[in-house]
């Protein structure tokens, strides 16, 4: 799970810590903290997440988690940049 722990991630990180089995492995990666190793920063790339909060299961992000996100394309559709 990514998260930036903000007030809009943290409902989701403690509805995936309550649906958790007992022998279910759930990671919480807080990238506003910055993990020590970089690993975070590493699976954000690996996953290809845009967006927070995000959940993986079992190395796949999850299909409500992907393209979403602020891109270049959405930003000039809605008029940013230009000077009219």
């Amino acid at each position: 799970m990514f998260t930036a722990g903000c007030p809009v991630c943290e409902p989701v990180v403690e509805m995936v810590q309550s649906m958790a089995c007992e022998s279910c492995d759930v990671t919480i990666y807080n990238l506003a903290e910055q993990c020590d190793t970089k690993e975070c920063v590493s699976k954000v790339k690996e996953y290809n997440i845009t967006s927070l909060p995000a959940v993986v299961v079992n190395g796949e992000l999850l299909s409500c988690c992907a393209g979403r996100g602020v891109s270049r394309e959405q930003l000039e559709a809605a008029g940013i940049g230009n000077t009219a």
